[in-house]
């Protein structure tokens, strides 16, 4: 198991437990603090997967095949690799700033 899902089951845990009739305030307070400090590092842990995920959705794809042709000097693979620079798909921008999932670019 992962250090990110053992913090999640950590901190459902506390959820609950804080949820409990018999827990005292200090009891309470001891683990909402934990939480707290469990939940700041889960964040962190998705911000950084959310850039891994941003990165990759955004970098361009290489097509070897048009690469070699191209560098054949062929006019095909010269026209391909045009049509492959201006061409410009769809863009899917899972993670705005607001949090809002959003699959369309300047919808």
């Amino acid at each position: 198991m992962s250090k990110f899902e053992d913090d999640m089951q950590s901190l459902e845990r506390l959820a609950a437990d804080i949820k409990r009739n018999d827990i005292t305030l200090e009891e309470a307070l001891k683990d909402f603090e934990e939480g707290i400090r469990l939940s700041k590092g889960l964040e962190k842990e998705l911000d950084a997967i959310e850039g891994k995920v941003m990165k990759l959705m955004n970098s361009p794809s290489l097509d070897d095949s048009s690469e070699t042709e191209a560098a054949d000097g062929s006019e095909k693979a010269r026209k391909k690799k045009a049509r492959k620079d201006t061409a410009e798909g769809p863009v899917l921008d899972f993670f705005t700033p607001s949090g809002e999932i959003n699959g369309t670019r300047n919808a």
